[in-house]
C-alpha cells in the first residue's frame, strides 16, 4: 500500500485538506492515498499562543500551510528564511541534518515533511532554553 497511513486513537482529530475529521470509539488506521494532501494531527498542532520560540515560529508557518490558512507560495520564502535563521544558531550535526531535510522538503513542496523535520528540533530548543535559564 502506498500513501500515508494515519493511526488514530479513539476520538482523535485530524485536519485533512481543511476538514476536521474525528475518529470513533476505537483505534483505527486510515490510508491517505491522495498525493500532497494537507494533513495535521490536531494533538500535534501548535496553538497561536504557544508560538513563543524561533523553532515554534517556523513550525507554525508550515502548520498554516497544512491547515489551509496560508498558501504554499506565500509561506515558502518565510519558511526558507526561518530555516536559514535557525541554521545560524543550531550548528550541531543533528540539527543541521534536520534543517537540511526541512529545507529540501520546502523546496520540493512537501510541507508535511518540512514540519516533521522541524518538529524534531523542538526538544533540542527546549533543552537550550532550559540550560540558558539555569
Amino acid at each position: 500500500m502506498t500513501g500515508l497511513v494515519l493511526k488514530l486513537g479513539p476520538h482523535e482529530r485530524v485536519l485533512i485538506n481543511g476538514a476536521v475529521i474525528e475518529n470513533g470509539d476505537r483505534r483505527s488506521r486510515i490510508a491517505i492515498m491522495t498525493p500532497n494532501a494537507h494533513i495535521l494531527r490536531l494533538r500535534d498542532a501548535i496553538h497561536p499562543e504557544e508560538v513563543n520560540t524561533p523553532v515554534r515560529r517556523v513550525c507554525y508557518i508550515a502548520q498554516l500551510v497544512l491547515s489551509g490558512d496560508a498558501s504554499p507560495e506565500d509561506a515558502r520564502q518565510q519558511l526558507l528564511r526561518g530555516i536559514e535563521q535557525l541554521s545560524q544558531v543550531l550548528t550541531d550535526h543533528d540539527s543541521r541534518l534536520q534543517l537540511a531535510q526541512a529545507s529540501r522538503a520546502v523546496l520540493d513542496g512537501q510541507t508535511y515533511q518540512a514540519l516533521k523535520s522541524l518538529r524534531e528540533l523542538l526538544p533540542r530548543e527546549e533543552r537550550l532554553f532550559a540550560a540558558r535559564r539555569a
